[in-house]
């Protein structure tokens, strides 16, 4: 399967839109000359500058105050002024990311729904921790990591004598220089590189994965290697998620893990895919009505939840 390159260029189009929204924004020519560089630039741009107009005119149901809180344990991240660079065809404001460093257990880590935690190794890999996640560390294997669920980036210091491996479900994946990201649930194995090159399973099916490459595995299946958009990979670090035909199952598996959003959805319209990308937006009315206007569906509150439904 191809990357879709419209969608780079609406991702790049939320981009400046949602920049520009900062009172600070100043490139004002960095702005013109994208769009002098090609047609398309602009033509995604005034779209989603509509759209961003059409979804500030719906309705926005009444949320309860969300306190953004710093501490390590609690559930819900802290606030980051604005994406940057982030990427969106869906033009939304941002969740933020908290990084933590120190916990009590050192073998075991977990997150709550929406809750994200960022460590440092003793050899400088990092890893990047999303809501309702586990992993293990081993103290006797210090490049060694287990994601028994949920979902992590990982940002590897190569040593060619000490590959850094990690396990999810049967799967190992094995670092040959890189960062990538990695999705367990479900008895599935998802992984998408953005650098360097990963060894899926080497003792078996040996798939190797360079930056731009994507893999997908059920448990006792074989893999199906696909292409991925590598500047959007991990981007649910910013609050960024990324589809190329997902179902809306997937996507609100990634919204429950990812910002704590409870999505349910109706029957009517478990057969539905989503292509497209979605910034979450602390105001989650907000975000729910963007996904229902671009995946061609209604999203109703029910309790603290939602229901998408065609």
């Amino acid at each position: 399967m191809q990357a879709d390159p419209t969608i780079a260029i609406d991702a790049e189009a939320a981009g400046w839109l949602i920049r520009q929204r900062d009172p600070a924004f100043a490139d004002w020519d960095g702005f013109t000359d994208w769009l002098a560089a090609d047609p398309a630039h602009a033509a995604a741009y005034d779209a989603l500058a509509s759209l961003d107009a059409d979804l500030d005119a719906l309705p926005v149901a009444e949320q309860p105050q969300i306190v953004w809180d710093a501490e390590p344990i609690r559930h819900r991240p802290s606030r980051r002024a604005w994406l940057g660079g982030a990427l969106a065809a869906a033009i939304v404001g941002v969740i933020g990311v908290s990084s933590f460093g120190l916990f009590d257990d050192t073998q075991r880590i977990e997150t709550l729904a929406g809750e994200h935690r960022s460590i440092t190794l003793a050899d400088g890999s990092k890893i990047e921790i999303n809501g309702a996640s586990t992993l293990l560390l081993d103290d006797d294997r210090p490049r060694f990591a287990r994601l028994e669920r949920g979902e992590a980036m990982f940002h590897v210091t190569h040593k060619d004598a000490d590959p850094f491996v990690v396990e999810a479900g049967e799967a190992e994946i094995v670092d040959l220089g890189t960062a990538f990201n990695v999705v367990r649930g479900e008895r599935r194995t998802s992984i998408a590189v953005s650098e360097g090159i990963v060894a899926y399973n080497p003792k078996r099916e040996n798939v190797r994965l360079a930056a731009g490459k994507g893999l997908e595995a059920r448990d006792g299946a074989a893999p199906q290697v696909h292409d991925v958009e590598a500047a959007t990979v991990g981007g649910w670090r910013t609050g960024l998620l990324v589809y190329n035909g997902a179902p809306l199952g997937e996507v609100a598996a990634d919204l429950k893990r990812t910002a704590g959003i409870d999505v349910e959805i109706a029957p009517n319209a478990e057969a539905l895919v989503f292509r497209g990308a979605l910034v979450i937006d602390r105001d989650r009315a907000r975000t729910m009505a963007d996904l229902a206007a671009l995946s061609g569906t209604r999203a109703e509150r029910q309790g603290d939840g939602w229901v998408l439904m065609r």
